[in-house]
């Protein structure tokens, strides 16, 4: 049985080359498509209530990030999702605060001062987001001047181009330089993966993130017609279960886009659990993508407490 320091040298070497690299990306086992899918359907049947659906709540709200990512992002708009993330309700403050706030980055600096003392994180996408079509010095330039504002986390896009032309190493490349360029703040590698085609591509994706150094891998951008499914974030958590089995190192998981309801997080949550294990269960390592998602997890708290819905006109509209 090798050690984790002889398995983390084994896959060191994958990235030696653009061969090895494909030649190890390629040798991944196949996804039968079929039984993901089935495993992933069979696991959002679970069904989670009373107290351990208040848990389950509790902990998909400390798991958010909330995020504005629009054209029309303004300051003030910024700074009432700050306070909605340190006080999502108000009238309760026994309610937990979200993980984080996720802006672009000429907001973070307003973000980091909504959010100043509250222990909640600014997120901020990077590398020309949402498209990643950029040169690398100004993907990094956007990634510096981000960290710079105050940034505690990165999401960054790969060049999804790079990768389904076959071009791994490229993509590898640039994630090792937007980490470096991150510094402390930790790194969120979004695959895109409604793009990507394939089921494959998503579990090479995944290994290509993780062996790149990414502290988070992410599954969307929230800008396409296809995003966060259960069956890819299954898969993605298989592979983040599988990479810190052979080298000891944990990656987190950030299914983004198209999660909405309490019920959806809950599935998700569930999906955790039975595939990673309860070490994912915190938001350290796993975080929701989401804006309204949040309404609606209030909404249902509220509904556990007092036996009623309150309807959302007694939550903010983001």
């Amino acid at each position: 049985m090798p050690t984790t320091a002889h398995a983390a040298q084994a896959l060191g070497d994958v990235t030696a080359s653009d061969s090895t690299l494909r030649r190890f990306l390629h040798g991944l086992p196949g996804v039968d498509a079929v039984g993901l899918e089935a495993r992933a359907a069979s696991l959002g049947t679970r069904s989670i209530k009373t107290t351990a659906k208040a848990y389950a709540i509790d902990l998909a709200i400390s798991m958010v990030d909330l995020t504005t990512l629009e054209g029309a992002d303004t300051p003030g708009k910024v700074r009432a999702l700050g306070a909605k993330a340190v006080h999502p309700d108000p009238t309760d403050r026994t309610t937990p605060t979200t993980a984080a706030v996720c802006v672009y980055p000429d907001m973070v600096a307003v973000a980091k001062e909504a959010v100043a003392g509250s222990g909640v994180k600014v997120a901020s996408v990077a590398t020309a987001f949402p498209a990643g079509r950029a040169a690398l010095d100004v993907k990094l330039a956007d990634v510096r001047d981000a960290v710079a504002a105050g940034a505690d986390e990165i999401d960054m896009v790969i060049d999804r181009g790079a990768f389904l032309a076959g071009n791994y190493l490229k993509v590898y490349d640039e994630i090792v330089a937007v980490k470096e360029a991150s510094g402390a703040a930790r790194l969120k590698v979004i695959f895109e993966t409604g793009e990507l085609s394939t089921y494959d591509n998503i579990r090479r994706a995944s290994w290509l993130g993780m062996l790149a150094g990414a502290d988070f891998i992410k599954t969307s951008t929230g800008k396409v017609a296809v995003n966060a499914t259960p069956a890819n974030t299954l898969l993605m958590l298989e592979a983040v279960r599988d990479f810190r089995a052979q080298t000891g190192i944990q990656v987190g998981v950030k299914p983004a886009g198209g999660i909405r309801t309490t019920k959806d997080a809950i599935k998700f949550l569930v999906l955790v659990n039975e595939t990673a294990g309860e070490d994912w269960l915190d938001n350290h390592w796993f975080r929701f993508g989401a804006s309204s998602l949040l309404n609606d997890l209030l909404m249902q708290r509220q509904k556990l407490a007092t036996g009623r819905y309150s309807g959302p006109d007694y939550v903010t509209v983001d």
